[in-house]
């Protein structure tokens, strides 16, 4: 993931991060002791980090194998480094909040996000938001006032910022956020989309907005958002740390399943003659050749594609421009596709109908097909290789309803209705640190 710049990474709680100490650490703790522990992380949970800062120090000295404190430490160290106007020694609390994380072994969303932000930092944890002084100025000035809870400040040291710099993305979306922060809803709504409309395919800004909208109660509106933000940057975790975590709100899971993929090939079909490889050409089973009898067809039918773009000509005719071959999206989506047509012979035939209708991966793979969707699920569950994701940047300019389409209909759970928002209502705020451009909320 490319650093984009913490703001301070001071911290939200969309997923309730911290979760109360266990039975088993409190009774390993005097009655002193877990009264000063429930007190700090009660601090921590309220978004009053520096105030927790001295009691989470104290007790992370006095048991540093407490997990939950730890990130809570290095969280506060984090937002406690914002304040500072020594960048070095900024830097170091940084590095120390790392490795607290790290030593800390938590898989909390809190602390997965925060070590992903932290792993991305520049080396000795300095961070820059411009190249114009004026303009680090006031963004630093911004921070610092933030992480003080004083938000009115922050808008005025951002808002400086976004003067010398009109479309500076990280000032507009930081604005968004400190009227978040003072529950002046209206005005962050309108400055989230002013960021959106800065940076359609910087995912954060609409990832905060989806916080927000998950603290009013507007859980449709948040799953858009966090569909849009998946749009935006799909091979980034946090987003899908934030849309499980929307879905867990109301007991729902996000359908990471994959379709059918082919078996590796047997023996017998990897010492084909490759001097001879009819079975390789585009059309497979032209009419009226009898129906396949087994999967293991389509799959032949998926490999031959394959083998022509890496064996042929179809790459350097596709791709002029790249002097090596690598897995494209359209080779893909040419393979799968052929394996799919073969899959609806067989759902078809009375013989072999039930080898696709008994097999959920198949039916996904063949549902994808039938909804126009293999491109998407392909660059979605397939991509992040440094492969086949370099086709995504141009497939999303040209086809963004798409992607939308394909989370909304076979990846993201419905969202609740309001009456069950209302029965279940969820914890409003929820746990990930804010980056520069962007990456998590403050």
């Amino acid at each position: 993931m490319k650093f984009k710049c913490l703001q301070a990474l001071v911290l939200v709680l969309f997923l309730g991060a911290i979760a109360p100490f266990s039975c088993a650490q409190a009774q390993t703790q005097d009655a002193a002791s877990r009264a000063k522990r429930e007190q700090a992380l009660k601090l921590f949970d309220q978004g009053k980090r520096l105030e927790a800062l001295p009691l989470l120090e104290a007790l992370w000295q006095k048991d540093p194998d407490d997990e939950q404190v730890a990130v809570a430490l290095a969280a506060s160290l984090v937002s406690h480094a914002a304040t500072l106007t020594d960048q070095q020694a900024a830097g170091k609390e940084r590095l120390r909040a790392r490795m607290l994380l790290d030593k800390s072994g938590s898989t909390s969303v809190l602390a997965q996000n925060l070590q992903q932000l932290l792993h991305a930092m520049p080396e000795g944890g300095t961070i820059r938001f411009s190249e114009n002084p004026a303009v680090e100025q006031a963004m630093v000035a911004g921070e610092a006032a933030f992480s003080q809870g004083d938000f009115d400040g922050a808008i005025a040291g951002y808002s400086k910022a976004l003067e010398l710099e009109p479309k500076n993305y990280t000032a507009t979306l930081f604005i968004g956020n400190s009227f978040h922060r003072k529950n002046d809803y209206a005005k962050a709504r309108e400055w989230y989309e002013k960021a959106i409309a800065l940076d359609p395919n910087n995912e954060t800004a609409y990832r905060y907005y989806a916080h927000m909208l998950v603290r009013e109660g507007d859980m449709a509106k948040a799953r858009t958002m966090l569909i849009h933000a998946a749009v935006a940057e799909p091979y980034n975790r946090l987003v899908w740390r934030d849309l499980s975590a929307w879905a867990s709100l109301h007991n729902a899971k996000v359908n990471l399943a994959y379709a059918a993929t082919p078996p590796y090939p047997r023996k017998d079909e990897s010492t084909i003659d490759k001097g001879s490889l009819d079975f390789l050409q585009t059309s497979v089973f032209p009419a009226p050749k009898p129906a396949p009898k087994s999967l293991s067809d389509a799959w032949k039918a998926y490999r031959a594609v394959r083998e022509e773009w890496k064996k042929g000509s179809k790459f350097k005719e596709h791709f002029p421009q790249e002097g090596f071959y690598r897995r494209s999206l359209v080779e893909e989506n040419e393979a799968l596709s052929a394996a799919s047509e073969v899959m609806e012979r067989l759902r078809r035939n009375i013989d072999t109908a039930e080898l696709v209708s008994e097999n959920q991966s198949v039916l996904l793979l063949l549902h994808l097909y039938e909804a126009g969707l293999l491109e998407p699920y392909i660059l979605f569950r397939l991509g992040g290789d440094h492969e086949i994701d370099k086709d995504y940047p141009a497939y999303r300019a040209d086809h963004r309803d798409k992607l939308k389409a394909y989370m909304d209909q076979f990846v993201v759970p419905p969202a609740p209705t309001k009456a069950e928002s209302a029965g279940g209502q969820a914890k409003p705020g929820t746990g990930t640190p804010k980056t520069k451009s962007a990456q998590v909320s403050k």
